[in-house]
């Protein structure tokens, strides 16, 4: 007999991926992409805990379409991307997998290959980023340890954006993107309920340009688009 709960479970899934691919405009070969990557976090979730157990059965909206959002912000002539505190890859690994989507409408397509970094201290969940990224052919890299002692003289590239989801509030984020961004870098955060609040406490702090947008994924949700990030002086 069959679980009625699975079933439930399995029909909403085949939904949200349809929306997904409606909502983003990603190719066949991309969505193949990512239901294997949904089938592997599965499978790793039963012994390792990649996201929240209430969330497993809406990978595709609470966490595919929420990191995909971000990626219509990406500046069209940014060329290295790096995601802190990577978890099971979002946002960065989904957007690493969109960036390499060449049906993908929008000007991104005529610019510099994307580069992404995944900085992921656990080294669980840093085996996980690279399974998944090598049964689907991303080319990413992985650096697994703090975000506070990676070696910076490793990323040879200059940084273009920098990300994170479920990470910090926003002023130990700032902290955190301080020492690898240039005034040209964009911060691309997911943020909550809280976000107002977060950003007057990073103004005591840092002097900053933000935006915020509405999330499309949560009533309540915001991305915090900041620019121009410097250090306050005391």
């Amino acid at each position: 007999m069959v679980d009625s709960r699975e079933t439930r479970s399995s029909c909403d899934g085949i939904e949200a991926s349809q929306q997904f691919q409606r909502s983003f405009s990603v190719s066949r070969e991309t969505m193949d992409r990512f239901d294997a990557y949904r089938a592997t976090l599965e499978s790793w979730q039963r012994t390792i805990n990649l996201v929240a157990p209430s969330t497993v059965n809406e990978i595709w909206t609470r966490h595919f379409s929420d990191s995909a959002q971000l990626f219509g912000r990406i500046p069209a002539n940014a060329a290295h991307l790096v995601d802190l505190g990577s978890g099971a890859g979002f946002p960065g690994l989904v957007l690493a997998i969109l960036a390499a989507d060449t049906c993908l409408p929008g000007k991104r397509n005529s610019s510099p290959p994307l580069k992404v970094t995944l900085v992921e201290s656990d080294t669980r969940k840093a085996a996980f980023l690279r399974e998944v990224a090598r049964q689907l052919g991303i080319a990413v890299d992985i650096v697994s340890s703090r975000i506070e002692s990676m070696d910076k003289s490793a990323i040879l590239t200059p940084i273009d954006v920098v990300t994170s989801r479920a990470l910090a509030p926003l002023p130990r984020l700032l902290e955190l993107m301080m020492p690898l961004a240039s005034l040209h870098t964009v911060g691309l955060f997911l943020k909550g309920r809280a976000v107002e609040q977060e950003i007057t406490e990073a103004r005591l702090l840092f002097l900053f340009d933000h935006v915020l947008i509405p999330s499309v994924t949560d009533a309540e949700g915001r991305i915090v688009e900041i620019r121009n990030l410097q250090m306050k002086r005391s």
